[in-house]
C-alpha cells in the first residue's frame, strides 16, 4: 500500500520568513521522518508529499496514492486543517485522520464546545468576544480564562490568559484581537488538575490509549499550559500518567466528546477538573502532534506501555478498517 505523506514543515516556513510562534503547530523534519521510517517497517511503501499547495500540484498532474497520512495544519483561514482532506475527498483518495467536517468544527473552539454541550458533556460557560464592544456583553462570574478561538499549541495563552476583573478582560480581550485577527473565547475558569486523553479509533471503536497529568513545575508559567510550556515543556512540564476512578471520569468525558464530534483515527482531548473535581471538556485535537518524543499523544503512549511502532499501527489498523467500508 502506498501512503502519502501530507504535512507542514516548520523549517520551511521559518526560511520564508514566518515567526516561532506563526510556524509552531507545524512539523520538524525528524516528525516526518519518523512517521516515514515507522511505516515503512509496518510494511507500508511512503511517498512526501508536502503541503496542501504541494498536494494541488500533485493531482493536477494525476499522482494518486492508496491513503495519505495527513498531518497539515494549514497557514490561512478558520478552515485550515480541512484543506487537505477537502481536497484528497475532490479526488477520491482516502486519507488517515479526521475529515474536512470535523477540521473545520474543532479548530473552533466554541462551536467544538456548543456540540458537546448539547451531547451531554460537561464544558465550561463561555462568550465569544468577536469585536472590542462586545467585552461589556460578557456575563459570565471571576476568574475567567481567554484564548484566540482558532489557534493551538498553546498560541495566545499565558500567565494573563487568567482573568480577575473587568479592567483585565478588557486589555486582554483588546490585545488578542489585534494580536491574532480572530474572535476571543472567554470561558469560565477552571481552577483543578489539567489531563489530555490519547484515543484511537472511530465511532463506537473509540478507546482511550492512556490518561496523562500536566504538571508545571517550578519555572513554567503559573496556572496555564501555554505557549511558552509547550513549546519548553522538556524543562518546564511533567507529565504523569493517571490511572484509577480519575482516569476512568476523564476518559469518559473525553470519548463522549470525541464520538459526539465525529472524530476519527486517532487524536487526543484535553481535560480539566473544575473546583469540585469535575472533568470538564476542553478541546479536542483530531491532529495531534507525533513527534515520537516532543509530542502529547506519543509521550502518554509510551507512558502507558504503547511503544510508537505499536501506536501507529494502531492509527493505520483504525484508517484502513474505516476506508474498507467507504470506498
Amino acid at each position: 500500500m502506498l501512503v502519502g505523506l501530507t504535512y507542514d514543515l516548520r523549517s520551511e516556513y521559518l526560511m520564508q520568513g514566518y515567526t516561532e510562534e506563526e510556524t509552531a503547530e507545524f512539523d520538524r523534519e525528524e516528525t516526518i521522518a519518523a512517521i516515514e521510517s515507522t511505516l515503512n517497517a509496518l510494511g507500508y511503501e511512503t511517498e512526501r508529499i508536502g503541503n496542501v499547495k504541494q498536494l494541488a500540484k500533485g493531482l493536477v498532474f494525476g499522482k494518486k496514492w492508496d491513503i495519505v497520512f495527513n498531518i497539515c495544519e494549514g497557514m490561512y483561514g478558520i478552515g485550515r486543517e480541512a484543506q487537505v482532506p477537502a481536497l484528497l475527498d475532490a479526488y477520491n483518495i482516502p486519507y488517515v485522520f479526521s475529515g474536512p467536517l470535523v477540521l473545520a468544527l474543532t479548530l473552533h473552539k466554541a462551536m467544538t464546545k456548543s456540540v458537546v454541550r448539547d451531547a451531554g458533556v460537561p464544558t465550561p460557560a463561555y462568550h465569544v468576544v468577536h469585536k472590542p464592544e462586545d467585552v461589556r456583553s460578557v456575563n459570565l462570574p471571576f476568574p475567567l480564562f481567554a484564548k484566540p478561538l482558532a489557534e493551538g499549541t498553546g498560541k495566545g495563552i499565558d500567565s494573563n490568559s487568567v482573568i480577575e476583573n473587568p479592567e483585565q478582560l478588557k486589555q486582554r480581550c483588546f490585545y488578542l484581537l489585534e494580536r491574532f485577527k480572530q474572535p476571543v473565547l472567554v470561558e469560565t475558569y477552571l481552577s483543578g488538575r489539567e489531563f489530555t486523553v490519547g484515543i484511537i479509533g472511530t465511532g463506537e471503536k473509540a478507546r482511550s490509549v492512556g490518561v496523562m497529568e500536566i504538571i508545571l513545575n517550578a519555572k513554567a508559567e503559573k496556572n496555564v499550559y501555554s505557549y511558552v510550556n509547550k513549546e519548553e515543556c522538556e524543562e518546564l512540564v511533567e507529565y504523569v500518567l493517571v490511572k484509577g476512578a480519575v482516569a476512568e471520569a476523564c476518559e469518559k468525558v473525553s470519548l463522549d466528546a470525541w464520538r459526539s464530534l465525529g472524530c476519527e483515527d486517532a487524536g487526543r482531548v484535553d481535560v480539566r477538573h473544575d473546583g469540585s473535581g469535575i472533568p470538564n471538556f476542553i478541546e479536542v485535537n483530531p491532529l495531534a502532534g507525533i513527534h515520537p518524543e516532543h509530542s502529547d499523544l506519543p509521550i502518554l503512549s509510551s507512558k502507558n506501555g504503547i511503544s510508537y511502532p505499536e501506536l501507529m499501527r494502531m492509527i493505520m489498523d483504525s484508517a484502513v478498517q474505516k476506508i474498507k467500508k467507504s470506498y
